[in-house]
């Protein structure tokens, strides 16, 4: 009997080690907006200062998953640290109006509950994402926007600034270029319609969390709202599909409902993520010039990060611990692709 009991206790602290030791799947998936991006016009310097941001925000949302923390909160943590670099179209670095201006717009969801949250036209709001999240957390609505979710987002106690705060030298120079070429009569830089940052994820206790945030276009009138801000577009999350956080020129986003369509398509057709998503981009977007991308990950951990532009910033970590970083659309992973 001793003995019986001996290997009863050996075979349960041998199965507890195991279930103790296991690292809980986690994956994250992030862009930092699509367009017209290839090697002729960036240069070594300017492409690893790109690389060095998207692996520092992709290894953080990473490590705050595998702590425990909720994708929701991950997700407004990377964007976070995404929106205040420079290098992107949102927080600091957002592009500007044809007024000189700068109109941020942001939304996250929540795929356990479709809670979701979202702010336009925010001109005050150090991180529209955070805006986001306390519509989502703090308030019985939806969508809020300009002088009222600045409000809220005072009220709530979230950090304002000056609308300088988000202007960058690259910006301007961006807004001079875009009025020259619209008073010439001359096309415009494909670039101006693009430029978001969003993040996906799936946390250890498997719900999946998406997240988007903007400046929007440069050289944007009359309160233009793109799809960042609009649930079902620019963003969508949900437990029984997939999350998605889109990057593009959002009017086609908005017309096509393509973050809710890619998650259509996996719960009512049963397709694979990268199917859905590669559908909505190549077949439904491309042949009506509707150019950009996503960035979506699944309840088991799978990801896919699919654009029909030249190329993506985009870096992800699967649940396998699969890592890629890349810029380019050429197929090449200009910086990592490695099991981690």
């Amino acid at each position: 009997m001793g003995n019986i009991v001996f290997r009863v206790c050996v075979f349960s602290l041998v199965l507890f080690s195991g279930v103790a030791l296991a690292e809980p799947k986690v994956a994250i998936a992030l862009h930092g907006g699509a367009g017209t991006i290839s090697r002729s016009v960036m240069s070594p310097a300017q492409e690893a200062e790109y690389l060095e941001i998207l692996d520092q925000a992709v290894e953080l949302g990473r490590s705050r998953l595998l702590e425990g923390v909720a994708g929701v909160d991950v997700v407004v943590e990377v964007i976070q640290l995404m929106e205040e670099s420079p290098l992107f179209n949102a927080g600091r670095g957002a592009v500007l109006t044809w007024d000189g201006q700068h109109e941020l717009d942001a939304s996250i969801m929540d795929g356990e509950t479709l809670q979701a949250g979202a702010v336009a036209g925010v001109t005050t709001v150090k991180s529209p994402i955070a805006a986001a999240r306390a519509v989502m957390r703090q308030s019985e609505h939806v969508m809020l926007a300009g002088s009222g979710a600045e409000s809220f987002a005072a009220s709530v106690g979230l950090e304002v600034v000056s609308n300088d705060y988000f202007t960058t030298e690259r910006r301007l120079q961006a807004l001079d270029r875009y009025k020259s070429s619209r008073q010439a009569g001359l096309p415009v830089a494909p670039t101006s319609k693009f430029g978001t940052v969003g993040v996906v994820v799936l946390d250890v206790n498997g719900n999946l969390a998406a997240g988007t945030s903007t400046g929007g276009m440069t050289g944007k009138r009359w309160g233009r709202i793109g799809d960042a801000p609009i649930i079902g577009a620019g963003t969508y999350a949900d437990n029984q599909s997939c999350a998605v956080s889109a990057t593009g020129h959002g009017e086609f986003f908005i017309r096509y409902q393509v973050a809710s369509d890619i998650c259509a398509r996996v719960k009512y057709q049963g397709k694979a993520l990268e199917t859905a998503a590669f559908e909505v981009i190549h077949d439904v977007l491309e042949p009506v010039a509707g150019e950009g991308g996503v960035v979506a990950v699944a309840p088991n951990g799978d990801v896919a990060m699919i654009f029909n532009s030249e190329g993506m910033y985009r870096a992800s970590i699967d649940g396998n611990g699969k890592k890629t970083i890349a810029i380019y659309g050429d197929g090449a992973a200009a910086g990592a692709s490695s099991d981690g």
